[in-house]
C-alpha cells in the first residue's frame, strides 16, 4: 500500500483540545471485524467485551515533563527546548529539539529558570531541528532531574494550541504509568479510570504491563509514498517475565488478548518468538507495521482515531483491515468523534 492510501479530510473541530469530563466517559465505537459491523458505545461499556481470563496488555511508561523553555545568552531571545531522550546520565547529555532552531548553534548557552540556576551548552547539531544538549548543574543528578521536572511542563502534542493547565498533568497521563522514560501518552489508555480497572480485575480480566517509551517518531510524517522505504524512529523496551507468562497463556487457551493502544501493539510485535509467542525483551524497537502484515500475539486492539497519512493510521489498517477502517473513520466524522491524542476511542475485536 501507498502513502496516499492513508489521505483523509479531517475537520479541525474534531482535533479534541481537551480530554472528556470522566476518563471512562469518551465515546467508544466497536469494530467486529467478522462481522464487519460498527456499534456505538462509552468507554465504560469496554467490559461488556472481555470475559474471565481474557487479558489487556497495558503500556506502563510514564510520560516526564519534556518541554522547557530558555533563553538564549546575550540576545535573550526566548528558546523551546524538547528533551527527546538522555545519551548519558553523567555528562548529562541530553538528544533535544529546539525551536526556532536557526538561531540555535554550536556553542550557544540556553539558561533556564528565573534563578538560571540551569544552563546548558550545544555540542552538536544531529539534524535541522535537533540539538545535543550538555547540562551544567551543580547538583547531584538527583537533584538534577528534579530540576529538569520543575522547569519542564507536559508536553502536549502541538496541534493543542492552548496554554497547558494544571489539569493536563494528571490527564495527559495514564493511571498505570510507572516507568519514567515517555515524551507522549499512550493515549489509549487514558481512557481507563480507576473504578473501570477495578470492575475488569472482578470480573477476572488480567492485567499484562509492558514498557515502550513513546518518542515523537511515532509522530513524524511519512514523506515517501512507498511504505517501505519509511524508517522508524527507535524506541525502548521493556517486557519482562511476568508478561510474557500472563500473555502466552491467554493466547494458548484462546482467550480475548487486547493490545491497549498502537505502543503497545508495537512492543510485543518486537518480541515474537518462532512459534509465534511473546518472548522477553529489553532493548529498542523501530519496527514499523503497515498493511499487509500478520499479528501474531494480540486478536483485539483499543486504539483512539489517528490523523491523516499517520503511522498509527497505518498500523490499525493493517490490524482491522484498510476498507473497514476506512468506512470507520468516515462513520466517526459523520458522528462527529474526537480525534487525536485526547479523542475519542475505538475497540476492534
Amino acid at each position: 500500500m501507498k502513502l496516499s492510501h492513508f489521505g483523509f479530510n479531517l475537520p479541525n473541530e474534531l482535533l479534541a483540545e481537551y480530554p472528556s469530563e470522566n476518563r471512562d466517559e469518551s465515546r467508544l465505537m466497536v469494530l467486529n471485524r467478522k462481522e464487519q459491523t460498527i456499534e456505538h458505545k462509552l468507554f465504560k461499556d469496554l467490559i461488556d467485551y472481555f470475559n474471565e481470563d481474557d487479558v489487556l496488555i497495558l503500556n506502563n511508561t510514564k510520560v516526564f515533563p519534556a518541554r522547557l523553555y530558555g533563553n538564549k545568552e546575550k540576545t535573550g531571545a526566548r528558546i523551546e527546548v524538547f528533551l527527546l531522550r538522555e545519551l548519558n546520565d553523567e555528562q548529562r547529555l541530553w538528544d533535544v529539539l529546539v525551536d526556532p532552531a536557526r538561531k540555535i548553534r554550536i556553542g550557544n548557552k540556553l539558561y533556564f529558570g528565573e534563578d538560571e540556576t540551569l544552563v546548558a551548552e550545544v555540542i552538536d547539531n544531529t539534524t535541522s531541528r535537533g540539538r545535543t544538549l550538555r547540562f551544567l548543574y551543580d547538583g547531584s543528578y538527583q537533584e538534577f532531574r528534579k530540576k529538569l521536572n520543575e522547569l519542564g511542563e507536559t508536553p502536549l502534542p502541538k496541534y493543542i494550541k492552548r496554554e497547558v493547565e494544571p489539569e493536563d498533568e494528571e490527564r495527559y497521563q495514564t493511571i498505570f504509568a510507572k516507568n519514567e522514560g515517555a515524551v507522549a501518552a499512550p493515549t489509549a489508555g487514558l481512557h481507563f479510570s480507576r473504578h473501570l480497572l477495578k470492575r475488569l480485575e472482578i470480573k477476572g480480566i488480567n492485567f499484562a504491563e509492558v514498557t515502550l517509551h513513546v518518542g515523537l517518531g511515532t509522530f513524524n510524517p511519512v514523506e515517501v509514498e512507498d511504505l517501505s522505504k519509511h524508517k522508524m524512529d527507535s524506541e525502548e523496551l521493556k517486557i519482562d517475565e511476568k508478561a510474557v507468562a500472563t500473555i502466552n497463556k491467554g493466547i494458548n487457551e484462546k482467550r480475548r488478548v487486547c493490545a491497549v493502544g498502537t505502543t503497545a501493539m508495537r512492543a510485543i510485535e518486537s518480541a515474537v518468538s518462532s512459534n509465534g509467542l511473546l518472548n522477553e525483551a529489553d532493548g529498542w524497537t523501530n519496527k514499523f507495521i503497515f498493511p499487509p502484515y500478520d499479528f501474531s500475539i494480540a486478536n483485539s486492539m483499543i486504539t483512539n482515531f489517528h490523523t491523516p497519512k499517520s503511522t498509527l493510521l497505518m498500523m490499525v489498517s493493517a490490524f482491522a483491515g484498510h476498507d473497514f477502517i476506512k468506512r470507520a473513520y468516515e462513520e466517526a466524522i459523520k458522528e462527529n468523534y474526537k480525534f487525536y491524542s485526547y479523542g475519542d476511542a475505538m475497540l476492534i475485536i
